[in-house]
């Protein structure tokens, strides 16, 4: 926490990864670099953040310590991946979807949500059971899937079946003929619980396929073949699922992850918001408090940032402070009036600062990230610093 010492002055950073290239701890100290060249004397710290995608295990166990234990997994197209689970003395087992179905782990002329399946996230969720965790957090974000968490309950004991009895092939066009589900889920008696980085419900014009789907190669036959298959999976998990709520297709959530969301709420789970749940661990609010001014980030800033994710939830957090909240990301196309009604005071971009796209700035952004932030730092202490 900050120092006992009244220092000129006191900036929070605590951005989100800059998916790609830079993970959250290396974005706060590059802009913390920059800052301290122009002004030293500032008190300066770092909270980095996460929404449940990619790096949510880094940032938990930097906030909660705990045991981080390999576990060997499998990639969206049923590879061999590595990945992990963080194990707090709570009895809490935290992991992340995107370490087995992220969209980073394919090629661009891999990615094909019909065929891609969610069942590396499940030998994570079983590894987390089998080592006597008594809820498991599962952060949501970045996935490459579509298949509603249909390949996830495999590995949980859980078979989806067509009209003859047999085992469905993996991806989620194959839920189009999901008819029936073979064995119950084990789960020793262990809470799940999905921290989600959207809202998003499972189905519609809102819903995982149609919202998600183009980003993971879907065209838009494909975004009708794949809801049309999720509604069908709903009405199988609904029907064949004893804890599963009604309605599971508009539930808030359920469309994360290409559906890992309604999965997760089938199987007697919950939703939650990913950027609360390490905002809390991390002590961000007492942080916030204290602060001068707030520095956070991301990848892109666009439309989806204002919709539960890193930089939506630590503006609101500011604006309710009265404390200014500066973006700092690779590209900016959130407009200025929306921003400011979620509480960003300013926003600037890598793009921008490196000519923009006209001049080579989305190269430059990608290759040089840190040296972009630091200069961004040090361009932000000559205009905040006292």
């Amino acid at each position: 926490m900050w120092p006992a010492t009244l220092l000129r002055m006191r900036v929070l950073l605590c951005p989100d990864k800059f998916a790609g290239t830079l993970s959250a701890p290396d974005v706060a100290a590059a802009v913390a670099d920059g800052w301290r060249d122009v002004a030293p004397g500032d008190d300066l710290l770092a909270r980095p953040l996460a929404d449940g995608g990619p790096g949510f295990v880094d940032v938990l166990a930097g906030a909660l310590g705990g045991r981080r234990v390999p576990v060997p997994t499998a990639d969206p197209l049923g590879r061999p991946a590595a990945g992990e689970i963080l194990l707090t003395d709570d009895g809490t087992a935290y992991l992340e979807s995107a370490q087995a179905c992220g969209l980073h782990l394919l090629t661009a002329a891999e990615r094909d949500p019909k065929a891609t399946t969610s069942y590396g996230l499940g030998l994570l969720v079983a590894a987390a059971v089998e080592a006597g965790a008594r809820t498991v957090v599962v952060g949501l974000g970045g996935s490459a899937t579509n298949d509603g968490g249909a390949g996830m309950l495999v590995p949980l004991g859980v078979t989806p079946l067509d009209g003859a009895g047999r085992a469905l092939p993996y991806g989620g066009a194959a839920l189009a003929e999901v008819a029936a589900l073979d064995g119950e889920p084990r789960l020793r008696g262990a809470t799940l619980v999905a921290a989600t980085d959207v809202d998003n419900p499972l189905l519609g014009l809102h819903g995982a396929s149609s919202v998600f789907g183009p980003q993971k190669g879907a065209d838009r036959a494909d975004v009708l073949l794949l809801d049309a298959a999720l509604t069908r999976w709903a009405e199988v998990l609904t029907d064949r699922l004893p804890g599963c709520p009604s309605g599971l297709g508009a539930l808030p959530g359920g469309g994360a992850a290409g559906g890992l969301g309604a999965a997760v709420l089938a199987l007697g789970g919950r939703c939650e918001s990913g950027i609360g749940l390490v905002t809390r661990a991390v002590g961000l609010d007492a942080a916030l408090d204290a602060a001068d001014l707030v520095i956070t980030g991301e990848g892109s800033f666009d439309h989806q940032s204002l919709r539960g994710k890193v930089v939506a939830g630590v503006a609101g957090a500011a604006r309710d402070r009265g404390v200014p909240c500066v973006v700092l990301a690779g590209r900016v196309s959130t407009g200025r009036r929306e921003a400011a009604a979620a509480g960003v005071t300013e926003a600037h971009s890598l793009v921008e600062h490196f000519g923009g796209a006209e001049h080579g700035g989305v190269d430059a952004a990608m290759a040089r990230p840190a040296a972009g932030l630091r200069a961004l730092g040090a361009r932000l202490a000559r205009q905040w610093s006292r």
